[in-house]
């Protein structure tokens, strides 16, 4: 319908729009409808907008979690590892791991929603996991990648900046903070989040002896881990920081978040070995099991964990222990090529974005797997070989004429050389 000029809704001899007033010479088109209202094109526009914005800020709630969970939603833990592999190389045992962990704790979100007469008499509870493994194995990597497929809320937040209560550092608080930003500040979706806590062993026991001084960076914040890890209502800081008496807090329940915690425990091959008593001199040993003394971190127990300086409290509120193997050269070789978004790959990606075109010969990738287990750096190690060799490429080329380039073994250890003489031949 174009203009009306027989309703009622006149201003000054011209028919208005009912919403902004505006007369019909003052618009481009004026819509009637029943009982003489009216509206204008640019009224009609911007409820269109508006609804726009609404619909998108559904689909990003959506996105974040906000939609209920439905049970054909739920990835199975065989589904589950298969996308861990398309990123991840190795590391089958922790994959399985995780995979049920992150299956189970969809299934306990679940559950609270069928039936409570029969959930009632058997209550499901969270198994809160920790991951150990050399420096470079894939631990913060598999925490990532479990993010990017997952249905709930995951944060991911490092212990080393977290302090006991009233000093400088970071509460433990913190990262349920963290979580409820993950979340878009959605309480109900932060709650049936998971987090995965880095570098925990950081926080161990600085001294066999807890009375000699007080231990506000170890023992400090694992005490102050405790209630969040089994189960609680904790007032949390909305935008992070220190507590103070003024601020507003959320009030969040960690009964149904999943805890992963990872770290190096750099030093418990040790511990390992003094237990399973690998230094046994003599001729008969009592008909003992074979021992590989080269992945000791294969044996580990809770025991072990404890006598690297974590409390038997924390401990016990993480029942599921797995490790990752430390990478041998194949596992780096296969790191370099072929998941999704391997180093390689990223490197040709960016040249390409200039449009030139990069290959790597094989023994390039032999010699920086070879430096890579020099250095003991593990796949990090992968990366700074991998800058220290291509940095210049990456400075001339995008200035040059050139559309091929070829990196090979001479040229890929002559930059090695190089950056090894400006670090002082270390």
């Amino acid at each position: 319908m174009a203009k009306d000029n027989n309703n009622n809704n006149k201003r000054g001899g011209y028919d208005c729009c009912s919403f902004c007033g505006r007369s019909a010479a003052e618009v481009g088109t004026l819509f009637s409808g029943m009982n003489g209202a009216t509206i204008c094109d640019e009224c009609v526009e911007r409820g269109y907008d508006v609804l726009q914005e609404q619909s998108a800020a559904k689909k990003k709630k959506s996105a974040k979690g906000g939609a209920p969970l439905r049970r054909e939603d739920v990835p199975k833990p065989t589904e589950i590892k298969e996308f861990l592999d398309k990123y991840v190389i190795g590391q089958d045992a922790a994959k399985k791991t995780l995979s049920v962990a992150v299956y189970n704790h969809y299934k306990r979100i679940l559950a609270r929603g069928i039936d409570k007469a029969v959930n009632d008499e058997v209550e499901i509870e969270k198994s809160n996991i920790i991951m150990v493994g050399e420096t470079g194995t894939g631990k913060t990597l598999l925490a990532r990648t479990i993010a990017r497929m997952l249905k709930v809320p995951f944060a991911i937040v490092d212990a080393t900046v977290l302090t006991e209560a009233g000093y400088v550092g970071e509460d433990v608080e913190s990262i349920l903070s963290r979580l409820l930003q993950v979340a878009d500040y959605d309480v109900e979706q932060a709650e049936r989040g998971i987090v995965f806590i880095d570098e925990v062993d950081k926080i161990a026991r600085k001294s066999d002896n807890p009375s000699i001084t007080r231990d506000v960076s170890g023992e400090g914040v694992q005490q102050a881990l405790l209630k969040i890890l089994e189960g609680t209502i904790v007032n949390v800081p909305p935008q992070g920081g220190r507590k103070h008496p003024d601020q507003k807090f959320v009030q969040v329940n960690t009964n149904n978040i999943l805890f992963v915690c990872g770290g190096a425990f750099d030093g418990i091959d040790k511990k390992i070995a003094d237990r399973l008593n690998t230094r046994v001199v003599g001729f008969n040993q009592g008909g003992a099991q074979h021992i590989d003394r080269k992945n000791l971190m294969q044996y580990i127990t809770p025991q072990d964990l404890r006598s690297f300086g974590l409390i038997p409290e924390l401990v016990g509120r993480m029942p599921v222990l797995t490790y990752l193997q430390p990478l041998d050269a194949t596992a780096l070789r296969q790191i370099l090529t072929e998941p999704k978004n391997s180093i390689i790959k990223q490197y040709v990606r960016l040249f390409e974005l200039d449009g030139v075109k990069v290959e790597f010969d094989d023994d390039v990738l032999d010699y920086i797997v070879e430096k890579a287990q020099e250095f003991r750096l593990g796949a990090r190690g992968l990366r700074s070989i991998c800058e220290a060799i291509m940095t210049d490429a990456m400075f001339e080329l995008p200035s040059s004429d050139s559309h091929e380039f070829r990196i090979t073994l001479p040229y890929a250890k002559e930059r090695m050389e190089r950056a090894k003489a400006l670090k002082g031949g270390k």
